[in-house]
């Protein structure tokens, strides 16, 4: 089976040659690697033609990039991953053969958050837990899913914030993910720069409010609101 490598991203020229790199033995494997662009005005569409397969344009929103890279993807299988996070060694056939062996159509790795405090690994730890008991995925542990099973959910559902946990509400009606305990190594940028514990308080808050049926626009800006 083909994986198709779907990568959605925004001004991540410092950061996107390491991720891409890293994908290159993959591509020598035959499978596929999909760059798209919500808009960047740096140097990352430059940096990132030698390295992937296919580069396209896209309206900014994760979602709505990760969609339009789908649309044009030919791998059987589809894995969105985040410009900043490394995946581990033989990604490909771990997902190839757990899916088979298991009989799954969707999952994620577990997740390794890069920075060193010890409450990094407090927040892995219950990342992986939560993620196991609600077979709900987020974007940071890599989800893969079969493109039959993305096409018949009707892929991201289309809204700025979220568009992981509501994705994961449609493909778990098919069968609990795959819940690989390899690691993606995810770089924990957003923690350091905002506060570990702001961060996290900050997530809850907005996956609380989004259970309770919140505009996922609202919660958008809100959460831009208090990046620094």
């Amino acid at each position: 089976m083909s994986i198709s490598i779907i990568i959605p991203v925004l001004n991540e020229a410092p950061l996107i040659v390491q991720t891409l790199s890293a994908l290159q033995p993959l591509r020598a494997a035959g499978h596929e690697l999909i760059v798209v662009d919500g808009g960047s005005s740096d140097d990352t569409i430059a940096l990132s033609e030698p390295l992937a397969d296919q580069i396209i344009r896209s309206s900014r929103g994760r979602s709505r990039q990760m969609n339009t890279g789908a649309k044009i993807a030919r791998g059987e299988i589809f894995l969105f991953l985040h410009s900043d996070s490394l995946l581990p060694k033989g990604a490909d056939q771990l997902i190839i053969r757990e899916m088979g062996k298991r009989g799954k159509n969707w999952g994620r790795f577990d997740v390794r958050l890069s920075g060193g405090h010890f409450l990094f690994r407090i927040v892995e730890l219950l990342m992986n837990l939560r993620s196991r008991i609600t077979c709900i995925a987020t974007g940071d542990q890599a989800i893969f899913v079969k493109k039959r099973l993305f096409e018949t959910v009707g892929g991201f559902p289309n809204i700025d914030l979220m568009e992981d946990i509501a994705l994961s509400r449609l493909l778990k009606r098919s069968s609990p993910p795959l819940c690989l305990w390899q690691k993606v190594f995810s770089s924990s940028r957003r923690w350091e720069r905002n506060g570990i514990l702001r961060t996290v308080l900050l997530m809850w808050f907005l996956r609380l409010v989004y259970f309770y049926k919140a505009d996922p626009s609202q919660l958008a800006r809100f959460y831009e609101s208090r990046k620094e």
